[in-house]
């Protein structure tokens, strides 16, 4: 059974680097927000956890399906509607339950899984000791007002916590720009970012044998600081930027592995965002939303 659930995630990781590449290309598009971008990381994570897609002939996967990825139908909803699972690896003939052509990648996936299982199992528990290091250290913090307190334990600000989430600043930041600090903060809190840090963390432990996962991991969480940034701007006005990013490079330290850290995750492209951010107009929106349904239905469907 295991083996079974291994080759399953081993093509769905395939087809995830497949979309999460189309997503890194858009990234190099200086004119998409990066709270576009944002969302659009909801595409290569989807394909790491869903396994099923329906079938369509406008799909990047039709186009791949000429080099080497390949589909099995699992259940004919109509003549029009058919889901199916990626079978890129092509090494097996049936998917419930899987009959590999060779016996051969039987043992091969037999073993594999094994690992696989193993080294999952230590980054999930690796991950959950961090967690749980991370709010046993802050048990001493002091409280300044409504969700906001102070640590001396601290390097710089994050928000700690998923359902009942705290501002936490250091000491070094109570002055005159704590206000853009907190603002940022209050967005991290709002849009439920430690949820999604966490909820992607543990996706890309799933696929820990692809390089290109945690790559697309690091590049989210940077995206998702960017995207904060952006919606602070948007709301205190771009006169603020270049307060702003002073701020941010005073507390340029990443202390922080699953809670959002006002300091952290590549600092000098996030001013350089900062510095060139400009708002979107109504035009600009409506298209970014066409993009956003027109990628999320070529992507998320099979071949």
């Amino acid at each position: 059974m295991l083996h079974e659930v291994f080759y399953w995630i081993f093509n769905m990781s395939i087809t995830a680097s497949i979309t999460g590449l189309l997503v890194v290309l858009l990234r190099l598009i200086k004119a998409i927000p990066r709270r576009v971008i944002k969302i659009l990381w909801v595409i290569p994570f989807f394909r790491m956890i869903v396994p099923v897609g329906i079938n369509s002939r406008y799909s990047v996967m039709t186009l791949m399906s000429k080099i080497s990825t390949k589909t099995i139908k699992v259940y004919e909803f109509s003549d029009e509607v058919t889901y199916s699972m990626m079978n890129s690896v092509q090494a097996a003939e049936t998917y419930f339950p899987i009959t590999y052509k060779v016996n051969i990648f039987e043992k091969v996936f037999a073993v594999s899984s094994i690992i696989w299982g193993t080294v999952l199992l230590i980054i999930v528990l690796f991950f959950i000791l961090v967690y749980v290091k991370s709010l046993v250290d802050l048990q001493n913090i002091k409280h300044l007002s409504d969700n906001i307190y102070i640590s001396d334990k601290i390097k710089s600000p994050a928000v700690y916590g998923v359902f009942r989430p705290k501002i936490v600043l250091s000491e070094v930041c109570l002055n005159d720009n704590s206000k853009l600090i907190v603002e940022h903060e209050k967005v991290h809190i709002r849009h439920m970012d430690n949820l999604w840090r966490i909820f992607s963390i543990f996706i890309v432990a799933i696929h820990w044998f692809n390089p290109l996962c945690w790559m697309f991991l690091r590049m989210f969480i940077t995206d998702l600081e960017m995207s904060c940034d952006e919606f602070v701007i948007s709301k205190l006005g771009e006169s603020n930027k270049k307060e702003y990013a002073l701020t941010l490079f005073d507390n340029s330290v990443n202390n922080a592995v699953v809670h959002s850290n006002f300091g952290g995750s590549n600092i000098k492209a996030r001013i350089n965002n900062i510095l060139t951010y400009k708002r979107i107009t109504i035009f600009s929106f409506c298209s970014f939303m066409v993009l956003i349904l027109f990628l999320f239905y070529v992507t998320l469907t099979n071949s």
